[in-house]
């Protein structure tokens, strides 16, 4: 075997092993982008099972502010619908965008229950509705972990996949797409901890 030979056939497996490489690499990360999205919907689960719970102690005290009640679970509906749309398409443009706008609204519905309830302070001083409150403060903190960790893996794959030599291979391994990260209409609120006051 000439030296010819030898110098092409290292090539050709010094190309084999980059696309290989290229390959796993992508999988990798989009499969932990899509393991972070899990974190955000194990969250997101927590905080909509509370927030019937948080309405039921309230409904004793707040029955002639049903509207109110009922808004918030309303909104918290058109959440649960909102994840699992987002659910099925982790890192899907249109499917983030649904899951973002319905937490805008649940979060505005549960601002204007918040609101409601400072009016009423044998409400702020039950110990349901304390312990409940203190849970929901605990699931948004997570929650805002859960989405910036969402949102660092999909900003590593999409580098990854934008860099060279993957730009290259990326489209015919199946990576054509952007993911896109999770973003809430009030992302800058979220970012600061919650402040529910009873």
């Amino acid at each position: 075997m000439s030296i010819s030979s030898i110098i092409t056939l290292a090539i050709i497996a010094a190309l084999i092993f980059a696309v290989i490489s290229t390959y796993n690499q992508l999988v990798s990360l989009r499969n932990r982008f899509q393991n972070a999205f899990a974190q955000i919907e194990v969250q997101l689960k927590r905080r909509y099972d509370l927030i019937p719970n948080l309405v039921e102690t309230a409904k004793g005290y707040l029955a002639h502010e049903r509207d109110t009640l009922e808004a918030v679970i309303a909104a918290r509906n058109g959440a649960v619908n909102g994840l699992k749309a987002a659910a099925a398409a982790p890192g899907n443009a249109q499917s983030m965008a649904q899951l973002g706008s319905a937490e805008g609204l649940l979060n505005s519905a549960m601002g204007r229950l918040t609101v409601t309830m400072e009016a009423y302070p044998e409400l702020k001083a039950s110990a349901n509705m304390l312990q409940l409150t203190e849970e929901l403060s605990s699931t948004e903190n997570k929650v805002a972990f859960a989405r910036q960790a969402f949102n660092d893996a999909v900003m590593e794959y999409n580098t990854c996949k934008q860099s060279f030599p993957a730009v290259l291979l990326a489209a015919s391994f199946g990576h054509s797409k952007d993911a896109t990260p999770l973003e809430f209409a009030d992302s800058a609120e979220i970012q600061a901890a919650p402040k529910v006051s009873f």
